[in-house]
């Protein structure tokens, strides 16, 4: 018989025997399953965070601040220098008016839904040329604000986790007093934990001034960065920064989601070593009950490879059970789990949605294969190594 026969041979057996010894079989399981689900739970956290920002961003828009700011919340400019960003070439235009809205980014508080504990809200001072520059913004509820007045529209995320952000309903901050009349969704991205205000109003009610932090500008076209920002930089009448707002938010996103992967990853290796000794007992549990088989087989003439590549498959094929099991329930139980942290760099909040993506699952499912692999490795080659003479003495 070949080698590649005789591994097939001791491979289909082990497998076939595994409902004999399922109270240990499903230790192991059980174990590698629970650690599948941790680790994707964690790092799909970080993925929900990562996309709600990260696809904030259009290829065909520009943010541009104060030269020097990191975020909108360090950054101030005149209405006089907006007044000239608004000129540059390569924005977009509709009729005479140019697709830049420059904007104001204050924070207020509200009480979570979940906890009732107040939490810092971003509210976006905007101008009329917002829904054409963030033309992905979409109407769900209500109607968009009047401009000139103290209404408001609330971003889905931001009406599903914090209080008072209804139709119809009143937010106060401070001495002012909001009327929310309308609720916008943009695709599940940052942009729906936001209130959007009159940027002019706003000016008012916290003493700005005509200033703002930042203009969002509209692109003719991707191509058009290059000379839009050359313009702007190079204008001795601005000081300001230029970025495309994909690269402007993805820097946003980047410390937090490395963090939270960071952790993922040192929990899950911790956890995974528990489960690795839980596969090791498992596996040495089964070359002990079968040891008169194996040394039946070896007598018989299979060889030592075919043996223990045997156990390995026994373990492997344990850990893609439970590889697949963690994946699935964490799939069911985390994708699409709204909650909601706090963005570092603007010191509020971000609502956003755990993404259990294909890409975390394979690698739930490779982790689970290499704990497997560990945890099989060394009672396989005690089998291989097993006395033929002492083990038949005990038929």
């Amino acid at each position: 018989m070949s080698w590649l026969a005789q591994i097939v041979a001791v491979a289909s057996l082990n497998l076939r025997t595994v409902p004999q010894r399922l109270g240990s079989s499903a230790v192991a399981v059980v174990g590698i399953a629970g650690v599948v689900i941790v680790f994707v739970a964690v790092l799909s956290m970080a993925q929900g965070f990562y996309s709600a920002l990260h696809d904030a961003g259009a290829p065909d828009r520009a943010i541009v601040i104060r030269s020097g700011s990191d975020s909108e919340m360090t950054s101030t400019l005149t209405g006089h220098e907006a007044e000239i960003v608004k000129q540059a070439p390569g924005l977009r235009r509709s009729g005479q008016r140019a697709l830049a809205s420059a904007e104001l980014y204050v924070v207020v508080d509200l009480p979570k839904r979940s906890t009732l504990t107040s939490a810092n809200v971003p509210m976006r001072g905007v101008e009329p040329e917002t829904e054409l520059v963030r033309n992905e913004a979409r109407l769900m509820a209500g109607r968009m604000l009047q401009f000139g007045t103290n209404e408001i529209v609330a971003g889905r995320a931001a009406a599903r986790q914090f209080v008072g952000l209804s139709v119809g309903s009143e937010v106060k901050s401070g001495q002012a007093s909001w009327r929310v009349v309308g609720i916008f969704e943009t695709g599940g991205t940052v942009g729906e934990t936001e209130l959007w205000c009159d940027a002019r109003v706003l000016q008012g009610m916290y003493r700005r001034g005509n200033s703002y932090q930042s203009v969002l500008a509209r692109l003719e076209s991707p191509a058009a960065y290059g000379p839009f920002k050359d313009w702007l930089t190079s204008n001795p009448q601005l000081n300001v920064a230029v970025r495309p707002e994909i690269e402007y938010y993805t820097a946003q996103a980047t410390s937090l989601t490395t963090i939270i992967r960071t952790l993922g990853f040192g929990v899950a290796l911790l956890m995974g070593i528990g489960a690795v000794f839980g596969a090791i007992l498992t596996m040495y549990t089964a070359v002990a009950t079968r040891s008169r088989e194996i040394a039946t087989l070896r007598a018989l003439g299979f060889n030592t490879t075919s043996v223990l590549i045997s156990v390995l498959a026994e373990s492997l094929g344990l850990a893609l059970l439970g590889g697949t099991i963690g994946g699935l329930a964490a799939y069911v139980a985390f994708n699409g789990f709204q909650t909601s942290t706090i963005n570092f760099q603007t010191f509020s909040q971000v609502a956003f949605a755990f993404a259990v993506t294909p890409s975390l699952l394979i690698q739930g499912l490779t982790y689970a294969v290499v704990m497997g692999f560990v945890g099989g490795l060394l009672p396989a080659v005690k089998a291989a190594r097993l006395p033929i003479a002492s083990a038949l003495r005990e038929l």
